[in-house]
């Protein structure tokens, strides 16, 4: 299993670790609610080193990005960042990830847990094109500041305005003295930046405590990948493994946004134009419940009147609504909002209600 930069730091603070996606990593400190809480109302920072980073460079980056992603990078320019997916033929998704054009090269942010996978699939399809691509995850450290307070938190220690930094943009500047990339995307619905830099040992100790030096003022605390779960499925986020795969395509999984089918041919677009004309045969929905402490999990039956729609692919209790939320794909007939389901809990039907994503309004 592999360590990031920060790993003895984590155990310094008391961090529990865990086995995630081959790396051993926090997830907690102090206790996900506490954590959680602590993002939503002023400051916290995480460490996802874990990530993959590939680049691409070459007379055909563009070209291959355009290939196996669904999104256009053709939209794109120096300093802006994309969300987007790369699927298979068949119209399942081979993982979801971030491109960043930094003008001689593009970087795709990959999740951890397919970090070879997803190497192996982009040089499948380099073919003929002229394009060197690197795979840069283990020379990469990567640390996500989010938080209303994160502005403030991070301005202090660097001579760049990040207020200018428009969303799903980033610059190429120094904090703390360390070279590196700031981007502002986010996985937690609040203001947030996101910093890869070098990841030697001693340049990723020194970013890490420049930060939490200047973020004591808003009580600024290390989170975990519990709270970091918890935070994204509040907003309805995907996170790949759950709530979307090889199994799912991305029109049932709420992110056609992403999916532009007239952009030109890209791996996949045959079997999504079809899946788009024959109608989407089921979709990807939140859930509410009601019951006090009632805690839906992954693979929970989804169930109405007796009859099986499907099973929960992301389940908690929101620490904001104090109430179970969850997600999980049904039937497109009855994916309607306010909708009445069932979640199997321990053999127990308990009431919930399709709502609208995300849970809470940022």
């Amino acid at each position: 299993m592999k360590r990031t930069a920060f790993y003895s730091i984590h155990q310094h603070l008391g961090a529990k670790i865990v086995e995630f996606g081959g790396f051993e990593m926090p997830v907690l400190y102090t206790g996900i609610v506490d954590e959680h809480k602590t993002v939503r109302a002023t400051v916290g920072m995480f460490d996802v080193s874990h990530m993959g980073e590939f680049e691409v460079r070459g007379r055909d980056a563009q070209a291959l990005v355009q290939k196996i992603t669904t999104n256009d990078v053709t939209k794109l320019g120096r300093g802006k960042a994309q969300y987007s997916s790369m699927c298979y033929p068949d119209g399942g998704i081979i993982d979801d990830l971030l491109v960043y054009d930094v003008g001689d090269r593009y970087m795709l942010v990959v999740n951890a847990s397919n970090i070879a996978k997803d190497f192996e699939w982009v040089t499948s399809n380099i073919g003929s094109l002229d394009v060197e691509l690197t795979d840069k995850s283990d020379t990469i450290s990567l640390l996500a500041v989010q938080g209303p307070k994160s502005l403030e938190t991070l301005q202090k220690v660097t001579a760049s305005v990040l207020s200018s930094i428009p969303y799903y943009s980033f610059i190429e500047t120094s904090v703390a003295g360390i070279p590196m990339i700031v981007s502002r995307t986010g996985y937690t619905g609040e203001l947030g930046f996101e910093l890869y830099f070098d990841s030697s040992l001693s340049t990723a100790e020194k970013v890490w405590n420049a930060v939490m030096e200047s973020g004591k003022e808003f009580h600024i605390k290390p989170v975990g990948l519990g709270a970091r779960d918890t935070l994204r499925l509040e907003m309805g986020f995907c996170l790949y493994g759950n709530d979307i795969d090889r199994t799912t395509n991305p029109l049932e999984a709420g992110l056609g946004w992403i999916t532009k089918l007239d952009k030109g041919e890209f791996i996949g677009r045959e079997s999504l134009v079809n899946v788009r004309q024959a109608g989407v045969k089921r979709k990807l929905v939140g859930f509410v419940i009601d019951e006090p402490k009632a805690f839906p999990r992954h693979g929970y039956e989804i169930r109405s009147n007796g009859h099986l729609l499907g099973h929960v692919t992301s389940g908690t209790v929101s620490p904001i609504l104090e109430k179970g939320i969850g997600m999980g794909y049904v039937a497109s007939e009855v994916a309607q909002v306010q909708s009445p389901i069932n979640i199997i809990i321990r053999t127990k039907e308990v009431k919930a209600q399709i709502v609208k994503l995300p849970f809470i309004k940022k």
